[in-house]
């Protein structure tokens, strides 16, 4: 995607956060749109708190099922009711900046003996997914970069995201899928949109 479509992305994504908070009613599809935004696509809609950058919520679709513009608007909706935090309200609209990450496919990462996985996972790059029996849980990948994680480190947090323990990645029956994001995100609330990272 390049920085006009990243700006309709986080743009819209916006709209549907203001529709939803001020009224109560979802957005629809735009008449004139992109059409990779008819593509079917994985998103995330994130809130950061303006200017602290602290997290205000972070939902989304991880698996191509919806055409992309139908994802923005669930997640953008989801993400205003994040269960770790109070509902959004529209006095928040103008303290809150919103950044959208456009998710590749999941691709399971196929190994012969678990400890494998440490070198096929790149730091910033992947994302991860993990599933066990009925346990399931996702970190996008700019998270081990801000907190400096290695990949032994990323698998057992996002263990823990999946409510398992740290060592589950290496149980057999768990499978680890990964995937990349292109992500935009506004500078100031409302503001000027621009590449965060990919």
């Amino acid at each position: 995607m390049d920085l006009k479509q990243g700006e309709f992305a986080v743009k819209f994504a916006r709209k549907v956060i203001e529709s939803w908070t001020r009224n109560g009613k979802k957005l629809k599809r735009p008449k004139n749109i992109p059409k990779e935004f008819l593509e079917k696509s994985g998103v995330f809609t994130t809130l950061y708190t303006y200017p602290e950058r602290g997290l205000r919520g972070c939902i989304g679709l991880p698996y191509p099922y919806n055409p992309l513009i139908d994802a923005i608007i669930e997640s953008a909706i989801s993400v205003t009711r994040d269960p770790r935090f109070p509902e959004l309200s529209g006095r928040e609209l103008g303290k809150i900046v919103v950044e959208v990450s456009i998710l590749t496919k999941p691709e399971k990462i196929r190994v012969i003996k678990p400890e494998e996985c440490l070198k096929k996972i790149k730091i910033g790059t992947d994302g991860l997914i993990i599933r066990n029996g009925v346990y399931s849980g996702l970190l996008l990948p700019q998270v081990p970069k801000e907190y400096g994680w290695d990949a032994r480190t990323y698998l057992e947090h996002l263990c823990m995201k999946a409510m398992l323990p740290t060592g589950a990645w290496k149980y057999e029956g768990t499978e680890i899928f990964r995937f990349c994001s292109e992500i935009f995100g506004e500078k100031k609330p409302g503001g000027p949109i621009e590449r965060l990272r990919n």
